[in-house]
């Protein structure tokens, strides 16, 4: 069971993660904006600049998965079975949360 202490820790980590998360998201929606075709920049650098708007998308689905990861976090911390591993149960250590504040699982069952 999770101290007060590390539960404010915790969810400070999470809410500042959510914060940096945001702002990337907001980047990358930026970067994957259509290129019109009205925009003379020649044929190889429009191909550049599609292969770039497909590898930011790519960066911007993988943020978005770990801002909603973010946001199951918070849904559950306040229930009992916050920190504690959705699969075996035992306490996922405190350091794990800090680092990675939406992990379910300890580093046992995540593996």
């Amino acid at each position: 069971m999770l101290s007060k202490e590390e539960k404010d820790k915790i969810k400070a980590a999470i809410e500042k993660k959510a914060h940096e998360l945001d702002q990337r998201i907001a980047e990358y929606r930026e970067l994957t904006k259509p290129i019109p075709p009205s925009d003379a920049i020649g044929r190889v650098s429009r191909m550049d600049a599609i292969n770039n708007k497909s590898v930011n998308e790519a960066a911007l689905r993988q943020v978005e998965k770990q801002r909603q990861g973010l946001d199951r976090a918070l849904r559950r911390f306040d229930d009992d079975r916050f920190g504690l591993c959705a699969r075996c149960g035992q306490p996922i250590p405190t350091g794990r949360l800090l680092l990675m504040p939406g992990a379910i699982s300890c580093v046992r069952c995540a593996g």
